[in-house]
Order: structure tokens, then sequence, then C-alpha cells
């Protein structure tokens, strides 16, 4: 498995305080992959993790290959170690019904409201009060106490919105301040927002060597630290294996092609591949192979430049790679192992302000 961690984490007696961990990225990097398999790493060592949902997608229910998410916790698997990872799929009308009982004990008149669709509006027309509601169901996980007076869960992964929206996401008290600037909806952003920027939580981002999911990564990363929201690290996804050495990347250079032709048809054809004399089979072939590695080392380069954007940035980085079409619940745990094996469960925020 290729994999790689191009920084080490931070110091042993800090690792243990990052309890929520939100899972960002540019749309198509496979950040709900990667939320999956952090959270099952997370949950090594007969530890408890809680994976939530918040857009609404199903994404988790499929990837675990279970039926949809209701809104309640559910256990959906069993970590490498020996601990459980439950989901939730976060319904803003019934978290809304949830912070109207908490909050105003409305009970039977908060259901009517919803029979009405006074919920659904509510939702639709305060936007920011929708965010408050999803970030701070996740920030209740968090902070829950569990039957033994610990924690209900050792940790909290949250597939969050993409990259572009994450920062607004976050930063729920600036959206709340136009509804209500104090009172009950007030109190709960704050309390939201004293979690979202605490020790407790890590915003990590998903991306791929490609130069646009790169650059969105950068301008994510400066916006959460503007915030002063918590940054924790860069996963690269879906890697892809160097295939050729430098001597053979080399070769694929206009300039050393011409000179090398012949005996790559001589060894395609000692490989059985037909004759190597001008018009063979494998004379044939050299040119079609040749371009396929051009084309192979201009990504090698492109993804070594990409790299160096991503260390620019000065966090942890951690590598996953292409598992093929499709992920099926046995890459998730292949994913999960090449965290653990890097130390990702010891990530946590650097340089979030």
């Amino acid at each position: 498995m290729s994999a790689q961690h191009s920084a080490a984490p931070p110091a042993a007696a800090a690792q243990q305080a990052t309890r929520l961990h939100i899972v960002t990225g540019k749309g198509g990097t496979g950040k709900t992959t990667v939320a999956a398999a952090l959270a099952l790493a997370l949950a090594d060592e007969g530890k408890r993790t809680l994976l939530v949902e918040v857009e609404g997608r199903g994404g988790i229910a499929q990837l675990f290959e279970t039926e949809a998410l209701p809104y309640e916790e559910r256990k959906i698997a069993v970590a490498p170690g020996g601990g459980d990872v439950h989901a939730l799929a976060i319904d803003p009308e019934l978290a809304l019904l949830d912070y109207l009982d908490m909050f105003y004990k409305l009970g039977r008149a908060g259901r009517a409201l919803k029979k009405l669709g006074a919920i659904d509006f509510a939702t639709t027309i305060a936007p920011g009060l929708r965010d408050v509601l999803l970030t701070g169901k996740a920030c209740e996980a968090v902070r829950r106490k569990g039957t033994s007076g610990g924690r209900a869960y050792d940790a909290v992964v949250m597939d969050a919105p993409p990259t572009g929206r994450i920062t607004r996401f976050l930063n729920v008290n600036d959206e709340v301040a136009g509804l209500a600037r104090f009172g009950p909806i007030h109190n709960q952003a704050q309390a939201v927002m004293r979690v979202l920027k605490s020790a407790e939580t890590a915003v990590h981002l998903v991306t791929l060597l490609e130069e646009m999911p790169v650059q969105e990564t950068v301008d994510g990363v400066a916006e959460l630290r503007a915030a002063g929201l918590p940054v924790g690290a860069v996963v690269v996804n879906m890697l892809r294996p160097a295939v050729l050495d430098e001597a053979a990347v080399r070769i694929t250079s206009s300039t050393e092609r011409r000179g090398h032709r012949a005996a790559v048809a001589k060894a395609l054809s000692q490989a059985g591949l037909g004759g190597a004399r001008r018009g063979g089979l494998a004379e044939r072939l050299v040119d079609p192979l040749l371009e396929q590695a051009r084309e192979h080392a201009e990504r090698v380069a492109l993804e070594r430049r990409e790299r160096a954007e991503i260390a620019g940035l000065g966090l942890p980085t951690y590598e996953l790679e292409l598992l093929g079409d499709g992920i099926e619940v046995g890459g998730l745990y292949r994913l999960a192992n090449s965290l653990l094996e890097q130390g990702i469960a010891g990530t946590q925020r650097k340089g979030g302000r």
C-alpha cells in the first residue's frame, strides 16, 4: 500500500485533546470516503466514534452498505481494533424540533409546527439557524456524557460541506448575528463556537494531487485560519503509484526518444510482442508506449509541484492510495489501516489561529 506521512504529528500529550474531526474537501476528492475511513481508524483499540452526515446525500449508508440512516445514532461498523463506529444523518427539521423542545419545552406543539410546515419554513429562510442546528448536534455529541460518567464518544467525525463553503458553515456566530443578538439562539451559537474553536476540534482537508483541488485546499486553509477556526491535516486521496524511475522518465523526452527506440523495440520483441524490425509489431508499439510514458512523466512532475504547494502549508499530510472504481467496505478498512499506520489518530489542529 502506497501511503506516506510527510509531517510528524504533534506531541503525544496534545494528541489526546482532539474529539471533533471535521472533514472537508473539494467535490470529487472523496471526502466522505476519507471521513468514513477516519471514523474507523479513530475507533481503534476499543474506542467509540460517531460519524455524522450533514448534507443529506446518504453517502455514509452507501459506503457501509447499509440502509438509509435515520435521525438517530446507529452502530454501523466494528473497527479493526474492536471499537464501534456509530453514524448519524442530521436532519435540520428534526434538529430544530430537538432545539425547541430543549429550550422552549414545546413537545407536541413542536410536532404540530412541523405538520404545518413551520419548521421547514424556519430552516429555509434562516440558513444561519440551519448551520447552528447541524453543527450544534455534532458539538453536543462531543460533550455528551455516557452512562459511566465519561464521554459518550471518544471522537466525532463530521462529513462536512465542501471546502468552498466550510468556513461560512462553521463560523455560525457570524451567521446568527443577523438573527439574534441575545437569547437562547445566540447562546446556542456561542456554545457551538466554543467547541469549534477549542483544542477539541480539527478541520481536515481532503485533496488530490491536481491543480484545482490543491489550490482550493490552500485557499480553504487561509480562510479557516483568518476566521480563527482550527486546521488539522491535509489528506491526499486517490494517489496513483509512480511506475517509472528517473531513467525511464528521461527516455520519454523528445531528445532521448530517438536514441532509445531501437532498444525499446528489441525489449518488446524479447518479451514476445512481435518483431523489432521496421514494420514489425514490437516496432509499431514503441511510439504509443513512449507516448503513454510521456503522459505518465508529466503527471508525476505535476504531482511533485502540487506536493510542494501542500508542504508549504506546514500541516501534517497523509496519503491514501487509489483503490479503483468504487469503494467497498473492505476498501474502507484498508484506508483506515493506512491512516492508522501513518498516525492520523493523533492529529489535531496546527496553526489554526
